[in-house]
């Protein structure tokens, strides 16, 4: 961590510092601009990828594990302690029943496919979301990039606005999950704050920077630019110089402002997605994504439910309802799905059997997930699991072939290998496929 004293004024704090022209060169790292800038350079210039289906991705992470008993995968004749209070309602697809708590979904799962077997052997929530985020297998610490880190190491830099973004930020219980692991913190996701927030605006994203400020931001990259001349072995700042033009663009840039600029959105239309965290965050993402964002994650947890899980259901299914059920019906009338793939997932699902103090576990055997858009058959239903929604009984879907089908639909090759910082190469995905059926 480097400090960098600016200027010296009387309004000085104990030290005889003052607090707003002492700034720490490491603090930087919470606009992100440091590390997604080196991420140009590093990664170089990039084309279109060829054969791919999509230019961007939504990822709706449902922290914690939903239920799949509860909403995509009822079990209406399973004994009470395992289909649990629900009923089940017809949907705009024939034969395809889901949740009754989910009204609004029904109404539009002609527009995305479901999968209702994936399935993996995990039951621990960091493990198990790093799996999930990434493809590949590792500790609890994030061993392997996260798949939205990976496409910011192969797309690169287009315009002023970072190609990985996290809204409000990367799914975190104990620890911020979702990480670029080796690929280093200049793939990190740009974190997004809460949309949801009264005049929400991200932080040193605003578009009051008066003359003075900018001026003084240019001269702290200034600064680090004449430190990093004389820094060497330091990939946050040796290189620092290379970037405070680009920084600079970013934190002026009219184009970055606007894509995060929810309030533009009709008031009727932030109603529709519902006045919350949820609803606000993934209506942000569709404008990222139509703004040139490569991948968003929403970060959409609260799902962990052990105990009392319909006291909490009746009020979390249908803030979900309508936040997901808003998204594709607005994403569809956009047109946003021609290059869009958006995927709904947990970590895992809850165990069959409700619990002795009315909730379900964590069950990592079985759980339903959404896909839609990028050339998605819509209205499709794939895999089943058993009477009791405990295992898989037709094509099970990994978090692997999941992580495979995301980096395919871009255009990126899953087997590719990347460099860690020792000089080793490693692939993306070790396993997995593409889930072919998904696609028309």
């Amino acid at each position: 961590m480097l400090d960098v004293l600016l200027t010296r004024r009387s309004h000085s704090d104990c030290t005889g510092t003052s607090r707003r022209d002492f700034l720490r060169v490491g603090a930087l790292a919470g606009l992100s601009l440091p590390a997604l800038l080196q991420a140009e350079a590093a990664a170089g210039p990039k084309k279109g990828a060829k054969g791919a289906r999509a230019k961007s991705v939504v990822l709706v992470f449902l922290g914690g594990g939903i239920s799949h008993h509860e909403s995509f995968d009822p079990k209406p004749d399973a004994p009470d302690d395992i289909k649990g209070k629900y009923g089940q309602i017809d949907t705009v697809v024939s034969g395809l029943r889901i949740s009754e708590q989910l009204p609004l979904m029904a109404r539009v799962m002609n527009k995305l496919a479901l999968v209702r077997s994936g399935a993996h052997n995990n039951d621990h929530h960091e493990t198990a979301t790093n799996w999930v985020l990434s493809g590949r297998f590792g500790t609890p610490f994030g061993d392997y990039p996260a798949i939205g880190a990976v496409v910011a190491h192969e797309s690169g830099f287009t315009g002023t606005l970072p190609p990985y973004v996290a809204v409000p930020r990367n799914p975190s219980f104990t620890w911020e999950l979702g990480k670029s692991a080796f690929l280093g913190g200049r793939y990190e996701s740009f974190k997004a704050d809460d949309p949801n927030q009264p005049n929400y605006k991200v932080q040193d994203l605003t578009s009051d920077i008066g003359a003075k400020k900018a001026m003084r931001r240019d001269t702290l990259l200034k600064t680090v630019d004449g430190l990093a001349k004389r820094v060497e072995g330091n990939d946050q700042i040796a290189t620092y110089d290379e970037f405070h033009t680009r920084a600079r663009e970013m934190v002026l840039s009219s184009e970055t402002r606007t894509a995060f600029a929810i309030n533009r959105e009709p008031g009727k239309l932030r109603d529709r997605y519902g006045r919350n965290t949820a609803g606000q965050s993934m209506l942000l993402a569709r404008r990222l994504v139509e703004s040139g964002v490569r991948f968003v994650t929403v970060n959409y947890g609260g799902w962990d439910h052990h105990a009392k899980i319909f006291k909490s259901l009746d009020k979390k299914l249908p803030e979900f309802d309508c936040a997901v059920s808003a998204l594709v019906e607005d994403m569809h009338t956009r047109g946003t799905f021609e290059n869009t793939l958006l995927v709904v997932m947990g970590e895992f699902g809850r165990t069959p059997k409700i619990n002795k103090d009315a909730g379900r576990d964590h069950w990592g055997q079985a759980g339903s997930l959404l896909f839609a858009g990028a050339g998605v058959k819509p209205g499709l239903v794939l895999g089943k699991t058993d009477k009791h929604g405990a295992f898989p009984t037709q094509r099970p879907v990994s978090p692997a072939d999941v992580a495979y089908t995301i980096l395919d639909a871009l255009g990126i090759d899953p087997r590719k290998h990347l460099i860690a910082p020792d000089g080793r190469p490693i692939e993306i995905l070790d396993q997995g496929e593409t889930v072919k059926e998904l696609f028309a």
